[in-house]
């Protein structure tokens, strides 16, 4: 149970949205007490709209719901971040984060999810169900030959080879990742272990 303090704000706080799975930063809103009664009790996000001075829940409209996995509050009590899987667009505008950014800085993380949907639903035409389909020892193999081949390009070939080359290598790995049943959480997890 958080004891958040709506005292500070005339009885609002800040709400940081956070994609769970690439933890991008996808808008801020706020919230009253009975906005986060709300959001608590249905698991989707509600917030106070300032400009309709009312409840709004967000994708009421739309469709693109954010489904709450987890909520964390600041040091002070008085902001909150909430952790969500959005089930579509989050800007009204269309785009993935109301703030506009060169690039999803964590799309590795959206590609590990989309390699998991098609683990999930599997499709005939999806190549990722097609190397599944050949067993890990392929997966590994393509994962090796992959690697070779950003060596060559590292070494031999143009900036947009070695790019490509990386790209495929670090695409394959997902997907071996995938099928022993780990994820980039995994490595990263590792990664700081061995950094501490």
């Amino acid at each position: 149970m958080m004891n958040i303090d709506f005292s500070k704000g005339d009885g609002l706080v800040p709400v940081v949205i956070q994609d769970a799975q690439t933890l991008e930063v996808l808008m801020l809103g706020y919230m009253n007490e009975e906005a986060w009664k709300k959001t608590e009790a249905e698991k989707k996000v509600t917030f106070f709209s300032r400009s309709k001075n009312r409840l709004w829940t967000k994708g009421e409209e739309s469709g693109n719901f954010l489904h709450v996995v987890s909520s964390h509050l600041d040091c002070d009590q008085d902001t909150i971040l909430l952790l969500v899987n959005p089930a579509g667009p989050t800007c009204h505008t269309g785009s993935r984060s109301c703030f506009k950014t060169d690039f999803n800085q964590n799309f590795l993380f959206q590609l590990e999810r989309i390699i998991q949907h098609r683990i999930d639903f599997p499709s005939d035409d999806s190549y990722v169900n097609r190397l599944r389909g050949r067993g890990i020892n392929k997966i590994a193999q393509k994962v090796g030959e992959e690697a070779v081949e950003t060596v060559i390009a590292a070494l031999r070939e143009t900036d947009m080879d070695f790019i490509n080359e990386s790209s495929d290598l670090l695409f394959h790995l997902l997907v071996l990742l995938k099928e022993k049943g780990m994820g980039l959480e995994t490595i990263a997890k590792n990664l700081e272990s061995r950094h501490q």
